[in-house]
Parts: structure tokens; C-alpha cells; sequence
């Protein structure tokens, strides 16, 4: 089975590394990824939704999710399974971006995008489907750019709506039972 990922993963990211005529689709991606750089774009809507006192529980909840998910995927996941990120498993791969220094299993920029769209959906249903965009684009862009597998990014995906319905059940605990 593993052998079978492995083989698909590799596959995805071969196909992927032969960029002719797509600059417009590059600037896209490497945009799309630049957001999701230390949680920038959640950062954001974190900070403003802080800032207006109906909404500050949510932009508290957000903050806590990318800070919450930081710490599991870059802190523990990453350091425990390190796995080489695709241009250092092929050195023939060109990326468009900085290269990133740390492991790629999970995706760190899935994970905090997926927990903190899925944070955002759950406090406001009605807009969830443009978060949840975002967060897609981000995701498709780290595999786009070579600097994550297709299961880096599966894996963030499963682990960030995990995490943050998991800190919604304990926030909404804490207001409800704890004040």
C-alpha cells in the first residue's frame, strides 16, 4: 500500500515539473502559497474579527487553531516522520519559491489553512465556501510548487478539520459550561 502512495505521489509531482507556457498559473500559485506563509491571510481575519467584540470569540478561536496547529504539525508531526520534500528527493526539480528549510509531512500551511477555514465555517456557516477555497488554493499550490506530496496535503487537510472541530467542542464547552 505504501508503495502504491509513494508511486502516485511521485507521479503527481513528475507531472508537475514540466512547466511550459503557465507563468500566469505559476504567479497564481506562488500568490495562492505566499497567503498561506506563517498563516498570513488567517492572521488577518483573526486580527479583525479580535477587533469587533461580536466577532472577537471567533478571531480568538482562529488565532488559537494556527497557533494550535503550528505546534502539532510543525513541532511534533514534522520532526517525528521527516519525510524530504519532493525537490530534495529529485534535485532535477525547479521551484519557484524559497526553498522551505523544514520536513514535508503534513503540510503546514494545509494544516493551519484547513483549521482555520473550518474555525471560520463553523462560526459562520453562510461564508464558509469562500474559506474553504482559500484554504484549497493554498493546498494546491504547495503541491503545484513541488514543495509538498499530494499526501503532505491530504494529511494536513484530515488533521486541520480534525484540530479545529476538536478546539470548537472545547471553546464552546469553556463558554457554555465554564461562565
Amino acid at each position: 500500500m505504501f508503495l502504491f502512495i509513494r508511486k502516485l505521489d511521485n507521479f503527481i509531482i513528475s507531472r508537475l515539473t514540466f512547466r511550459s507556457n503557465r507563468r500566469f498559473l505559476d504567479k497564481i500559485m506562488i500568490f495562492s502559497s505566499y497567503l498561506g506563509n506563517g498563516g498570513a491571510v488567517w492572521l488577518l481575519i483573526s486580527a479583525f474579527l479580535i477587533a469587533y467584540e461580536p466577532y472577537r470569540i471567533a478571531g480568538i478561536s482562529v488565532l488559537l487553531s494556527l497557533i494550535v496547529s503550528s505546534i502539532v504539525g510543525e513541532g511534533i508531526i514534522k520532526h517525528y516522520v521527516k519525510r524530504i520534500r519532493p525537490f530534495k528527493a529529485n534535485s532535477s526539480i525547479n521551484i519557484l519559491i524559497t526553498k522551505p528549510l523544514s520536513y514535508s509531512f503534513p503540510s503546514g500551511h494545509t494544516f493551519s489553512s484547513f483549521a482555520a477555514a473550518n474555525m471560520l465555517h463553523l462560526y459562520f456557516n453562510n461564508l464558509g465556501i469562500i474559506f474553504f477555497i482559500l484554504a484549497t488554493m493554498i493546498a494546491i499550490s504547495r503541491v503545484y510548487l513541488c514543495v509538498h506530496y499530494t499526501t503532505d496535503i491530504i494529511a494536513g487537510f484530515i488533521l486541520g478539520i480534525t484540530l479545529s472541530q476538536i478546539l470548537f467542542t472545547l471553546i464552546n464547552y469553556i463558554f457554555i459550561y465554564c461562565t
